[in-house]
């Protein structure tokens, strides 16, 4: 049954002196006027907007530059550290901002915390926000799936909860809903600029916000009151016209950009929505855009300031941020005469419904074409799960749009042919659908109601339908579709699509279907066509807030401690790595040469390693059992060159290690695409690698690989991973003299043949450099502080 679930209480936080003494706020609470000054939100009483700022600070660059900027510079310019000094190029220049906010979700909170706490500083320098929604497993459903995950996660609950209350962090319990919801309902503004440490934060970029994904240091660094640093985007332009109708939605947007920019077309730029056709568009709904933005590399996605974002504000009881966001317009978009780097045009008009897929996001199909595609690859026709919700698609608009398919599939005496599951975006998005009758339609309709969470979108599906290895058909509303990903099982072939088509392909059960073309039988036998979805963007009696599942710092701090048993399994207190040895590294083993796409999935698998996010030793445990080895065309299994034997990529890297031997792992392209997961960076680290050596890198991986110490390199020439053998050993020569813009030699030692050489890039600047030489970029602040 779909229920009204209430939030179980977690027992640890429960008989906390420490926790007892929260102040609260009330989810009601109006935000007020502090000296002038406009908050950014009804959770906090120190976070201001600073539009003033921004546009002083923008003006300075003006002056320099001299040319109209893109809405996207306009707030990166503004955000400058530095606006008098700052080197500004695209894709050239390393930019010192300082973003107004950041957010963590709890699987990579755990390391940002336990990092932020060897710095020894007393509290966030910058406002942030920790959301509890990665570690709830679906399983049976909703309210019984939450209560289970909190006995299990009750530690790190406790740890995330006491170490957000130490440190005056605002704390979303367990139940909440996913992060990216969460902060487009609470703390997302038109020009502002956030980071966040899980890939899909460019989901606020549907109210106007630059807000982009990071590995837990980078957050740490702002945290701590350091500029964050990033190479300087370019900015790839999104015309919009005409306007979407029937079947269309704006899933269809992004999917059909994915397929034009494949998932490495975005990287190193920011994807900027403008033209005639914004403006029919839900703020939610722009929000699911920039949310898949992450699918095809892009540092982020986002849209001018609208009228619908301003409406969107009012309705989640921010109106005071619309006021403000109305005097600053001028700000709030890109200037007459602004130049893209690349320019895309959708006329809306004529855009057709899309499903992409399976096992890559960017694999786009026109409805129109998906049943001739299904025959011709041999793609498994029956529907075995329809899954809607997640943080792309779960607003209010979603949801009932999806409903009224539902209705009228019952109307005609009709259920779901598929599995069903439904996935709430937020506690309020749960609550307010309840109310008005979404729910009650998805139940009758043979809906399962998970938990306000990632759930099976990240891999936490204790899926039990088919068995492991069965080929079968699964269509999402998610954003991510690799091979194993929901489900841990390879086989599946995975599709996503907007909730509309997800909701069509259950009724019918089979992945031919198309809702526009194609009729299906009523419970008479007589034929019959779905009506095309509606559904309200904003719910006309407004928002239910649903059960208080909202933790608010203490005025009094210094009575919170928190705790990190030295025996726990969770949870590990981090060691500072060795600084450089500051020599070169001469024969070095490849660990593995890993062939084929590698994700952050296949680097630092999800699913049931979450639970380890916190603790390095245990996490470690799952380095690159995902990649297959070219030698061998298997997973997790390398050769050991001391030993000879077959064995773990894990155990033969700390095997390695334990001898004092360091290592390289080679790749190809796009290495590390995926989520923000900093923990594929800290991995390779804590078990004695030197440097990653890949045909070219995903953004987030890089930067992370960079923070931890590790070398990330990159053939000058791509032919040359061709060459290169898994058992060579190679020499990397010329890190003694580490500079911007030289390459590195690599000399490769075949076992047999004749010694080759070829040359390494990268893409360091000085204080990375720093970082490498210090051996993290936390050792380097640690020292600064002292």
């Amino acid at each position: 049954m779909l229920l009204n679930a209430r939030l179980p209480s977690m027992g640890a936080l429960k008989s906390s002196a420490n926790v007892s003494r929260l102040a609260k706020i009330s989810s009601r609470s109006l935000a007020t006027i502090v000296e002038d000054k406009v908050r950014q939100n009804n959770w906090e009483n120190y976070s201001f907007l600073n539009y003033k700022k921004n546009v002083e600070t923008l003006n300075v660059v003006r002056d320099r530059l001299k040319r109209p900027f893109t809405f996207a510079e306009k707030i990166l310019y503004g955000h400058l550290d530095d606006p008098h000094g700052q080197d500004i190029e695209r894709g050239i220049s390393y930019l010192k901002l300082r973003p107004d906010r950041v957010a963590c979700q709890d699987a990579t909170a755990q390391m940002a915390i336990l990092q932020f706490m060897s710095a020894g500083m007393p509290q966030v320098a910058t406002p942030t926000t920790v959301h509890c929604d990665h570690l709830i497993e679906a399983q049976i459903g909703g309210e019984k799936d939450l209560a289970r995950a909190i006995d299990i996660n009750d530690e790190v609950y406790n740890f995330l909860a006491t170490a957000s209350a130490k440190y005056n962090i605002g704390f979303w319990r367990p139940g909440s809903g996913i992060i990216h919801q969460i902060v487009l309902e609470n703390y997302a503004f038109p020009g502002a600029l956030m980071i966040g440490t899980d890939s899909h934060t460019p989901n606020a970029g549907g109210l106007g916000m630059l807000a982009i994904g990071v590995g837990g240091a980078d957050a740490v660094d702002v945290m701590a009151g350091l500029p964050w640093e990033l190479k300087a985007p370019k900015v790839i332009g999104v015309k919009l016209t005409g306007k979407l109708s029937g079947w269309t939605a704006p899933k269809d947007i992004i999917l059909k950009v994915a397929g034009i920019l494949t998932v490495k077309g975005g990287t190193g730029a920011i994807v900027e929505y403008f033209g005639e056709g914004v403006d029919s568009l839900s703020c939610t709904g722009m929000a699911t855009i920039c949310n898949m933005g992450a699918e095809i590399g892009a540092t982020t996605s986002t849209f001018p300031y609208n009228m619908r974002m301003a409406d969107y504000l009012k309705a989640t009881k921010r109106g005071f941020v619309a006021e403000q966001a109305n005097l600053y317009a001028d700000l709030l978009k890109a200037d007459e005469g602004a130049e893209y780097d690349q320019l895309i045009e959708i006329d809306l008009n004529t855009l057709e419904p899309h499903v992409n897929g399976p096992f890559t996001p960017d694999l786009a199909t026109p409805i129109s074409k998906m049943k001739e595609a299904v025959v011709e690859n041999g793609w498994p026709t029956e529907v075995k799960v329809a899954l809607i919700g997640s943080c792309t698609n779960s607003s209010y608009e979603d949801m009932s749009r999806a409903a009224s398919i539902a209705q009228d599939a019952l109307n005609h005496g009709l259920k779901a042919q598929s599995l069903y599951t439904v996935t709430p975006g937020s506690e309020q998005i749960r609550a307010t659908i309840a109310r008005d009758g979404q729910l009650k339609v998805f139940e009758e309709f043979g809906g399962l109601l998970l938990a306000n969470a990632c759930g099976p979108c990240i891999g936490q599906w204790d899926r039990r339908d088919v068995k492991k290895g069965e080929k079968n058909t699964i269509v999402s509303s998610y954003n991510r579709n690799f091979t194993g990903r929901n489900d841990s099982n390879p086989a599946t072939h995975a599709f996503v699509t907007s909730p509309d088509l997800v909701t069509a392909f259950a009724i019918a059960g089979d992945l031919r279907f198309n809702p526009m073309t194609d009729t299906l039988k009523d419970q008479d036998g007589n034929e019959f066509m779905l009506a095309e979805p509606t559904g309200a963007g904003l719910p006309t009696l407004g928002y239910d807030p649903g059960n208080d599942t909202y933790q608010a710092p203490p005025e009094d701090r210094s009575v919170v401690s928190v705790a990190v048993a030295p025996t726990s399994d969770r949870l590990q207190v981090l060691k500072p790595f060795k600084p450089w040895d500051g020599s070169d590294a001469y024969n070095l083993p490849i660990l593995i040469k890993s062939k084929g796409k590698t994700t952050t999935d296949h680097i630092s698998q999800a699913g049931p390693w979450l639970k380890y996010r916190g603790h390095l030793e245990n996490i470690s445990n799952n380095y690159m059992i995902g990649a297959i080895n070219e030698e061998n065309d298997k997973a997790n299994t390398v050769k050991n060159v001391f030993t000879g034997e077959y064995a773990g990529v894990p155990d033969t890297a700390r095997y390695y290690r334990d001898h004092d031997q360091k290592w390289v792992v080679v790749g190809g392209d796009n290495f590390g695409e995926g989520s923000s997961r900093e923990h594929a960076a800290l991995e390779p680290r804590f078990l004695g690698g030197f440097a990653i050596i890949v045909k070219s890198f995903a953004r987030i991986h890089e930067t992370n690989l960079k923070k931890q110490g590790m070398l990330p390199l990159t053939f000058a020439d791509p032919s040359a991973y061709d060459k290169i053998k898994p058992d060579d050993n190679v020499d990397i020569i010329g890190v003694t003299s580490l500079s911007p813009g030289k390459n590195v030699k690599l000399v490769i030692h075949p076992k047999g043949g004749e010694v080759w050489e070829t040359e390494l890039a990268h893409t360091y600047n000085d204080e990375q450099i720093e970082w490498f030489k210090a051996g993290s970029a936390l050792n380097k602040m640690a020292a600064t502080n002292k």
